[in-house]
């Protein structure tokens, strides 16, 4: 089975890239084939400057190696490495229709929060499309807020192989329910266009700071404290076993602790469970052309599935 999945190098990596998507790749590694990608032209939607793009690149291939994605396990790569994503997004289009586009909710969504509006940020799931359907993906790794975005790849393929055969293979979604939507620090989804992360390679100060910014409610600190819909809880739950967030569900019910001390808690967990992967990240920021190296057999071995799906797409649609 092969597993397909991309992250955007638009700045530091927070908790809810590791638990959506990152600790999924990591775990997949040894029972699929896996296939995981730097998503560096999606992140042009919301970086601009060339120097801290290409920065965030290499950071972000030293952050995935860190947490644990093995380049012998996996097919690691730069999106833009393999330029045939770009020639099937351009085929893809034309068989997308607008409305499809119209509804799709995270374009919505952006715009809603700010983000200015153009092409890009309006075709980026066909670009996903490209992404995943170049490579035979059976499954894809995602939140709950990006379903939509393969049923859409789902589309678009389905239309492509109405009118040429069964050409580009049809992926599902995977969803951990778990874990699915993990809160920022405001209780809304964790995101950098939102503003409401929580680093996972901050320093000792900043990740004080992000997890003091928590936003809870004015419960006495004697009193008994409602924890479901706790923004630390549900945050610290995610590194916790059944037993342990019995426990801490058991500190909320009694009272005689206030939010302060559960984002104290918090801050322990978050420190201690990252603490080899900011050992490992620190030496691959130091050792970048080992990374850059790394980056690059990585996509010679992705261009080796790619280009004999494109060629049976050339082919299909005349390009010659």
């Amino acid at each position: 089975m092969r597993v397909l999945t991309g992250l955007q190098p638009s700045g530091k990596l927070h908790l809810g890239n590791y638990f959506a998507s990152i600790k999924q790749m990591v775990d997949a590694q040894n029972s699929s084939e896996m296939f995981m990608f730097i998503a560096n032209y999606h992140a042009m939607t919301s970086v601009s400057e060339a120097k801290i793009l290409r920065q965030n690149t290499l950071e972000a291939a030293a952050a995935f190696l860190a947490l644990g994605i093995d380049p012998e396990k996996s097919t690691f790569w730069v999106q833009s490495d393999v330029k045939e994503v770009l020639e099937l997004y351009w085929v893809l289009s034309q068989y997308t229709p607008m409305g499809l586009l119209e509804r799709a909710h995270s374009y919505k969504d952006k715009t809603a929060k700010g983000i200015a509006a153009n092409h890009g940020l309006f075709s980026y799931p066909v670009l996903m499309a490209a992404d995943i359907l170049l490579f035979g993906a059976d499954v894809v790794p995602v939140g709950k807020d990006q379903i939509q975005h393969v049923e859409i790849a789902r589309d678009i393929a389905i239309k492509f192989n109405n009118e040429h055969g069964e050409i580009l293979k049809l992926p599902k979604h995977k969803v951990d329910e778990n874990v699915a939507t993990v809160p920022g620090t405001d209780g809304a989804k964790m995101s950098k266009s939102y503003g409401n992360t929580i680093d996972i390679f901050a320093d000792a100060k900043t990740l004080k700071k992000q997890i003091s910014s928590i936003v809870t409610d004015a419960t006495p600190l004697e009193a008994p404290k409602e924890w479901a819909n706790c923004n630390v809880y549900n945050i610290a739950k995610l590194f916790l076993d059944e037993g342990a967030q019995r426990d801490l569900q058991a500190r909320y019910e009694r009272g005689g602790e206030g939010h302060g001390h559960f984002k104290m808690y918090l801050n322990e967990l978050v420190w201690e469970y990252f603490k080899d992967a900011r050992e490992k990240f620190e030496y691959y920021c130091n050792n970048a052309k080992e990374v850059e190296q790394i980056l690059s057999q990585g996509a010679e071995k992705a261009r080796k599935i790619a280009m004999p799906i494109m060629q049976n797409v050339r082919t299909a649609t005349g390009i010659y």
